[in-house]
């Protein structure tokens, strides 16, 4: 039986005991407040994050690890007796944190096999992707099994959204192609989703309440999930979604996350998302 290890970064929003239960290394990015710079998690918790946007006077950014972090957790991994390394980094299409893994992977002062798998996503989509991967090592499969299932979760992986605003996603330029809607944010409640790695907007809704029962509508009428999970960026109606989504059919419990600082630095308060993989 294959020993391998699961690497992700902080992106995914596995809380530290979905992390610790599941044997996965996170590598933190890091956010900034003007010229202050924080270790997501280990500097800076969601509650503190949550307390610098909504009471501070900066908007917060983000940055990917080193190369010489993802480095270290694939030391670590082989210091440890791994056979191989899966690393499922956050979509590269939002962060640089993919090339930082894949340039680790690189150059390896140690004979064990990486391989950087771009998720293509972000928030619990990823989160999802990386349970999955440490599922089957626990299981004893092997890193290519490994790799190549995570390759075909990608594409059965949706991660859907409900913004407080589009605010935090214009300043931090990862709107995409929602950057036509700013004039008219005043009459819609926009549902966004991760499409081909980057931020789109999916449709338009009234109210916020038809927002929330659309996006839970996503996942009852996907059909058959692998796995659900919902990710809360302090919203108020968190219970209301939860609540809509409670008829849908996962072979796995639904996942509750807190929408992390990575995240949530570019979507803001207010977000609810909804991630699932449809069964095959």
């Amino acid at each position: 039986m294959a020993n391998i290890k699961v690497v992700t970064d902080s992106a995914c929003d596995l809380t530290p005991s979905m992390a610790d239960s599941a044997d996965v290394r996170v590598v933190p990015l890091a956010i900034r407040f003007g010229s202050e710079e924080l270790i997501d998690r280990d500097e800076l918790s969601i509650k503190e994050f949550w307390d610098r946007v909504i009471t501070g006077p900066h908007m917060p950014e983000t940055a990917a690890p080193s190369p010489g972090a993802f480095r270290q957790a694939y030391i670590d991994a082989a210091e440890a007796g791994a056979d191989g390394v899966v690393c499922i980094t956050l979509s590269s299409g939002l962060s640089a944190t993919f090339q930082a893994a894949t340039t680790a992977a690189a150059d390896l002062p140690v004979p064990m096999p990486v391989m950087v798998v771009d998720s293509r996503s972000a928030t619990m989509g990823e989160g999802l992707m990386v349970l999955a991967a440490s599922d089957m090592a626990h299981d004893g499969q092997s890193l290519e099994d490994i790799v190549t299932e995570v390759e075909s979760l990608r594409d059965r992986t949706h991660v859907y959204g409900v913004l407080g605003s589009l605010d935090f996603l214009k300043k931090g330029g990862r709107i995409g192609g929602a950057a036509h809607l700013m004039g008219s944010l005043l009459s819609i409640k926009p549902v966004i989703e991760i499409r081909g790695g980057v931020v789109e907007v999916e449709s338009k809704q009234r109210t916020r309440s038809r927002a929330l029962q659309y996006l839970a509508g996503k996942a009852l009428q996907a059909g058959p999930l692998e796995r659900l999970a919902v990710a809360n960026g302090v919203a108020g109606d968190i219970d209301e979604l939860r609540a809509l989504l409670e008829p849908a059919h996962s072979e796995h419990e639904m996942v509750m996350s807190d929408l992390g600082p990575v995240i949530a630095a570019h979507a803001g308060p207010g977000t609810v998302g909804v991630c699932f993989q449809v069964a095959r």
